[in-house]
């Protein structure tokens, strides 16, 4: 069995679909994130250093990296390199951050260390937040942000929504 796709490849390129494939991939959760970068291969060396990312694949051609996938922990994440001409814009590309990658993990302090010393910029510096998570963020060099957090507290809603409600009426108010 086939079917036609609209793809980069144009329209009604043909793509075999056999009945017996699974429609998620090993190794993959049903939500994997996929992100553009301009100069995916440093941008991949710079994962490995930070968060310990190893890669899966690569797809390249016209000095380019049309696909590559990458290990974080237990997930998979995907980027190419920014190809305007095809809809495929970084963060640095469109002026701004529209998302962020949530990256939970064994020790979020070391994890932290580790991208601002590969090169990452500091968001918001680590603390414990009223989630019950270790928590900071990093931008990364080329725009994405990345949230990085360990759990510490397991918290019934009602304990988050009454430390939210508290940290947020400690914020002093601007007149």
């Amino acid at each position: 069995m086939s079917g036609s796709y609209n793809t980069a490849f144009g329209a009604g390129f043909i793509m075999p679909r056999m009945s017996n494939v699974k429609p998620i991939p090993p190794g993959f959760h049903s939500l994997t994130p996929a992100i553009t970068v301009e100069g995916a291969a440093e941008a991949i060396e710079f994962y490995r250093r930070a968060f310990g990312a190893e890669e899966l694949r690569r797809f390249a051609g016209g000095g380019k990296i049309f696909h590559a996938e990458i290990r974080i922990g237990d997930s998979i994440v995907m980027l190419t390199d920014a190809m305007p001409e095809w809809g495929f814009k970084s963060p640095k590309q469109v002026g701004g951050i529209s998302s962020s990658l949530m990256f939970y993990c064994p020790d979020a302090d070391a994890v932290f260390k580790r991208a601002v010393e590969a090169g990452a910029t500091v968001a918001s510096p680590l603390d414990n937040v009223f989630s019950g998570q270790r928590y900071g963020a990093v931008i990364c060099p080329w725009g994405h942000r990345w949230a990085i957090a360990t759990q510490r507290e397991d918290l019934s809603d009602a304990e988050v929504q009454k430390r939210m409600d508290d940290w947020m009426a400690s914020i002093p108010k601007k007149d």
